[in-house]
């Protein structure tokens, strides 16, 4: 079983080398993809790439979070890899969960392994912003109700992806709205989704988000109109490919009965 580690990095030079030190003691396998970072950023990676055998995207300007996830997607399938493992960098994703993670993948029955800050709130002593926990939850249960999923953590990054199924969804949002996305996908394609607890931990609770979403007002309605953009969209598309692929095994009554499935369409 092959995992990837990838951890998208904008900007964290005080975080980055005591990040991939951590990382380093459960995973051999690590991918960064440097988002256009302007501090020192790019030439610790640099440092460290030969030291700690790193795999390296670089963007020469910000092209945002949910392109550098997609992007870890396409760089695991094109070296072999069997899941991705996604956290961030900023040192509120804590490596030592990533041996659970791996357990769970090793149960074999899940395709998409989310990280929940929230599933045991008594066992919790940080306490996350008002606002993106408000957000957080008010989509959770929008996303569970539409999609018949059972989140209690609708954003946390730090999640474990089998490959063969991303390949399977197209993920288009680069912004921070990637989560909608990646849950209308998921669900149009009956992905098997389940969440195992981590910590909940808020170095910086002031941390912007940039494109006028720091208004928790528009980064919810923004959040909101992504995800039923998806939903319409994910759906529709899947519809369409079920309805070719009906007429193709009726005009082509051999593929019909085939047990391997028909890869023409």
């Amino acid at each position: 079983m092959a995992v990837l580690i990838a951890i998208p990095v904008y900007n964290e030079v005080n975080y980055v080398r005591g990040i991939l030190d951590r990382v380093r003691e459960y995973a051999d396998d690590i991918l960064l993809i440097d988002d256009g970072s302007t501090d020192g950023t790019p030439g610790i990676l640099e440092e460290l790439r030969e030291p700690m055998n790193l795999q390296i995207i670089r963007h020469q300007t910000n092209l945002g979070y949910g392109r550098a996830i997609a992007e870890s997607f396409k760089h695991a399938s094109k070296h072999g890899y069997d899941w991705v493992i996604t956290m961030d960098c900023d040192d509120q994703h804590e490596p030592a969960h990533i041996p659970t993670f791996i357990n769970a993948i090793e149960r074999d029955d899940l395709d998409i392994i989310s990280g929940s800050r929230y599933l045991n709130l008594d066992a919790k002593t940080e306490i996350a912003p008002a606002d993106r926990r408000a957000i957080n939850m008010t989509l959770a249960n929008e996303i569970n109700d539409q999609l018949g999923f059972t989140l209690t953590d609708a954003f946390c990054g730090f999640k474990a992806h089998r490959v063969s199924a991303m390949e399977r969804i197209t993920l288009t949002e680069d912004g921070y709205a990637f989560p909608m996305q990646l849950w209308a996908q998921s669900a149009a394609h009956k992905l098997r989704v389940g969440e195992i607890e981590v910590d909940l931990i808020y170095n910086d609770p002031n941390r912007t988000f940039g494109g006028g979403l720091d208004d928790s007002v528009k980064r919810l309605a923004h959040y909101r109109e992504v995800l039923a953009r998806e939903i319409d969209r994910a759906f529709a598309s899947v519809a369409a490919l079920s309805g070719r692929h009906a007429q193709h095994s009726a005009q082509n009554p051999a593929h019909a009965g085939s047990k391997s499935g028909c890869r023409c369409c």
